[in-house]
């Protein structure tokens, strides 16, 4: 028997707190409160359970177990993406149905953040005496830049070895550059277009687009056949304000471009089919003509892979165009031997070419972990005991809390990779069977680093 099998008989209390937790909708560009309030509930639920907690400017926090010189630390997240479109299931309720627990967050990272705190309570309840300190850390804002975790760590000490449960199992060494960028205009220049409006969030691929046009009947009627003939899925809307054109994609998170389908670079390529560049205007020019529906960064002049990490991806995340303004947002994973002020000077260029200026939002550099470190060897020992397997040591094209940890922590778990967990898609879920592995894996790993000498 594994320590890790203690976190069980939690099970019925974990589901409890993890369906409060999905029923605040802690987006942190919309809601802050409900951030606030998440990041709240944690913290009163580890002072109940008789832990050690702080609070870090209401933006991040703690709960702490043990009086070990050296610190270890476990970092999870409380915010989430938007709910966006297309959800059979309440998004801001847990709902259990055919063995999987479904909910905004279940899956990124709200699950993993109530297994973390339980895993502190079933250590504290054993009575073990540790070697080290061992910390849950929470945060409310890593999908929006990760402030968060700078903030927290201004005041607090960087742990000495850490593990963040939000990516894929087994044990991720390598997370590529993120360049997050906003393309934009002095003014809407377009005639033809006035008004074009995709997606909230630049990490994830956009599942709806819409466009509002000021057009001929004759050139409404070849934009509907050129639509017939396309790959896209689109629907036609006539208005007082002009032809509406909508369009209809498939979510993704942005570490997965491949796996979504963009509607609005869809529905930009469509319109310039139809129209000319002048009466789209500069922003969708450069949409059609430095991306379209490329990936991989070839129109941009930024095309590249390495052997540790693949290929580089692009993915337009959002774009707003009304009469007084255009704008686009770029999400840029680039791999982990590249340089990224390059291939943002790049970028720039390409910009300069169409009138347009570019803001960095958020620039991550990449990160790499010795795969022969003693993390790793710990994480890997935790999750052979548990489920009798190797872990697989592998790079992504994530961006975790991993890269705020100055080369002491690694991405691990919460998802099995045979497992479809629709992360910042619709209908987002986790085999719950597989949720409790992940626990078991969890609490074995911290149990590890609470007591063996470091």
């Amino acid at each position: 028997m594994s320590f890790g099998e203690n976190i069980l008989k939690y099970k019925d209390d974990i589901l409890k707190d993890l369906a409060t937790l999905v029923e605040l909708e802690s987006v942190a560009d919309y809601n802050p409160d409900d951030c606030k309030k998440a990041l709240d509930f944690v913290l009163k639920r580890a002072q109940e359970f008789g832990l050690v907690t702080k609070s870090v400017e209401d933006k991040a926090g703690h709960a702490e177990l043990g009086n070990g010189e050296k610190l270890c630390g476990v970092l999870t997240h409380l915010d989430v993406v938007p709910k966006g479109n297309n959800w059979t299931m309440q998004p801001f309720e847990l709902t259990r149905k055919n063995g999987r627990l479904y909910g905004r967050g279940v899956a990124d990272d709200k699950g993993a953040a109530i297994v973390t705190l339980y895993c502190l309570k079933a250590l504290k309840d054993s009575g073990i005496k540790g070697e080290n300190r061992i910390r849950a850390i929470f945060g409310t804002s890593e999908e929006n830049g990760m402030e968060d975790m700078d903030l927290y760590f201004k005041s607090e000490a960087m742990p000495d070895m850490s593990f963040t449960p939000d990516s894929n199992y087994g044990i991720c060494r390598c997370e590529k550059g993120i360049l997050q960028l906003e393309i934009y205009a002095d003014t809407h220049n377009g005639t033809v277009l006035t008004e074009f409006h995709s997606g909230k969030a630049v990490n994830a691929v956009p599942d709806t687009a819409y466009a509002m046009l000021d057009c001929t009947e004759t050139e409404d009627q070849r934009l509907l056949r050129l639509a017939d003939a396309s790959d896209g899925d689109f629907e036609f809307h006539y208005t007082i304000d002009g032809l509406m054109v909508l369009s209809r994609g498939k979510a993704a998170h942005a570490c997965e471009v491949q796996n979504g389908f963009n509607a609005a670079t869809a529905l930009v390529n469509l319109l310039s089919h139809n129209f000319t560049y002048d009466s789209l205007g500069s922003i969708c020019t450069f949409l059609n003509c430095r991306i379209n529906n490329e990936i991989n960064g070839n129109s941009l002049g930024i095309k590249m892979r390495d052997s540790s990490s693949g290929q580089l991806t692009v993915n337009v995340g959002t774009v707003h165009i009304t009469d007084s303004y255009a704008t686009a947002t770029l999400d840029v994973r680039y791999p982990v031997t590249m340089d990224g002020k390059r291939i943002l000077s790049r970028i720039i260029f390409a910009a300069m070419q169409e009138g347009l200026h570019v803001k960095t939002i958020n620039h991550s550099t990449p990160l790499v972990i010795d795969e022969d470190s003693r993390l790793i060897g710990i994480l890997s020992q935790a999750y052979e005991n548990v489920t009798g397997e190797k872990p697989q040591i592998y790079s992504t094209g994530g961006g975790t809390y991993a890269r705020k940890l100055g080369g002491k922590g690694v991405a691990f778990g919460p998802v099995f990779p045979d497992d479809k967990c629709n992360m910042h898609n619709a209908d987002e879920s986790l085999d719950e069977e597989k949720f409790f592995k992940h626990a078991q894996i969890c609490l074995e790993a911290m149990y590890k680093l609470f007591t063996e000498k470091l």
